[in-house]
């Protein structure tokens, strides 16, 4: 565990937890707020990549496991206690589950709910703990949730799900001056949606049903979430950021 910075050190540089570090897009918003100055909170669930990715940015590592909510209260709990406060969360944690509802097995439903929806509440419960002096938090939906998509029953509910939520969260907290917004990606290369265009025919698939005809990839959604997470987007909350190559909202001629 990387721990060289101590509370109150570096006041001027803004303080940021990212849940689900290692993942693509994790792992490209802790670069990006890393380089940008950003003072880092990295946490998942394997400290040995955590730390390798912790150590350019003398970042704090925090192992969490993302389906329980008390694990992801503690990583905000830690943040600010080793650091002072908290300025802004993002919880990449995430799964994807492409099946039918009569083919999704009750311990695949639930197991998509908690990765996806509960690890959403548990970020929001979190950051009203420990934000006291407001902030940003930026919670990860997907297209599926606002557009109709076949074999996606159980992701886009969970996912659905973390838009009502964000939105409750946004108006409750208001008054603090905490903001809570969401992304909501179209399909993005990542170890987790690499199985999904495993071959050139799915690769081709998936492309056709975004209009701009190619998958995302993590440098397509950083600069969102990094805006998001920086005092320039102080006036933004209760929002649904879009970044999905127009599938949710394009039906292109063909």
């Amino acid at each position: 565990m990387a721990t060289e910075n101590q509370a109150g050190q570096g006041d001027g540089k803004p303080v940021s937890l990212i849940l689900g570090a290692t993942g693509g897009q994790g792992r490209a918003l802790a670069q990006r707020l890393g380089d940008s100055g950003h003072r880092l909170a990295l946490a998942g669930r394997d400290l040995d990549e955590l730390n390798k990715l912790a150590e350019p940015y003398d970042a704090l590592t925090v192992k969490v496991e993302g389906t329980q909510i008390d694990s992801i209260v503690d990583a905000f709990e830690q943040t600010a206690a080793h650091f002072g406060r908290v300025d802004a969360a993002a919880n990449c944690i995430g799964s994807i589950l492409l099946a039918p509802a009569h083919r999704t097995s009750s311990d695949q439903w639930y197991e998509t709910l908690n990765i996806n929806l509960t690890s959403a509440f548990a970020t929001v419960k979190g950051a009203a703990n420990t934000m006291n002096s407001g902030g940003s938090v930026v919670l990860f939906s997907t297209a599926a949730a606002r557009v109709g998509l076949a074999n996606h029953e159980a992701i886009a509910a969970a996912k659905a799900g973390v838009i009502g939520l964000m939105q409750s969260a946004a108006a409750t907290y208001a008054s603090r001056g905490l903001r809570f917004n969401a992304v909501a990606p179209g399909l993005v290369r990542s170890k987790m949606s690499e199985r999904l265009f495993a071959n050139e025919q799915s690769r081709k698939l998936s492309e056709a049903m975004h209009p701009l005809h190619r998958l995302g990839e993590p440098s397509d959604t950083v600069p969102i979430l990094h805006w998001l997470m920086q005092e320039e987007s102080s006036w933004v909350t209760g929002q649904v950021f879009g970044i999905d190559g127009g599938l949710s909202t394009l039906r292109p001629s063909r």
